[in-house]
């Protein structure tokens, strides 16, 4: 990424101001990554907080994993919540990531990816070609204990807007430059962090432009 000595220095800064401010987070186990990928894929375009609440309907609502797996997206999409063309797509690829795990080990489990080392377990996740990047990444930082970052598109623009990386940088470049300034032992608390920082930042851009709009129907 060009300039990265002058955006490493930022970072840094940007890191030790969050340390303060924030307790450490604590990592959850995954025993098994199938259910780091889950979470990955309902948490990737919600708030943790909302990802939370739909992982819990769901663990009330489907009776396992497979149960999940044949359940139609309509379905899905209403225990998820709000009926949006984010939520379709979530249920769609839950299903699809499902079916193909599913078709590949007979079993709606990932725990063969325990044995097979970190690298060759991302490769088998990549080759499927089902879930996101992102899911991947926080399936390889909290269930395989690999050096991954996982960012949303909220906490990609929260490092863009903070000038705390390159303009001109991609998301694969934002990625390689965090990895390299961010310990594998830091690595979920700065990813957990970013991610509380963003998605207050977009809550409060909601709620200022619920109340612009609330406002001018007022003067109407």
């Amino acid at each position: 990424m060009k300039d990265s000595r002058e955006y490493a220095r930022k970072l840094r800064k940007f890191y030790r101001s969050l340390k303060r401010k924030y307790a450490r987070p604590e990592c959850p186990v995954y025993d098994d990554p199938i259910d780091a990928i889950i979470y990955g894929t309902i948490s990737e375009k919600i708030t943790c907080r909302a990802a939370d609440a739909a992982m819990r309907r769901c663990q009330g609502y489907f009776v396992g994993l497979n149960d999940l797996r044949v359940s139609r997206t309509e379905e899905i999409v209403d225990v998820l919540g709000e009926d949006t063309p984010d939520t379709r797509d979530t249920a769609l690829t839950l299903t699809r990531f499902l079916y193909s795990i599913f078709d590949r080990y007979n079993a709606v489990s990932l725990k063969a990816l325990k044995k097979a080392g970190k690298k060759p377990a991302r490769q088998i996740l990549e080759k499927l070609n089902v879930v996101t990047d992102f899911a991947i990444d926080y399936c390889m930082l909290t269930s395989l204990q690999a050096h991954a970052i996982p960012l949303t598109r909220r906490m990609i623009e929260c490092l863009s807007s903070d000038d705390l990386v390159h303009p001109d940088a991609d998301e694969q470049q934002i990625k390689g430059f965090l990895a390299r300034q961010v310990s594998a032992e830091d690595a979920y608390q700065f990813y957990a962090l970013l991610r509380t920082v963003a998605e207050a930042r977009r809550t409060r851009q909601r709620q200022k432009a619920a109340a612009k709009t609330k406002k001018k129907a007022k003067k109407k």
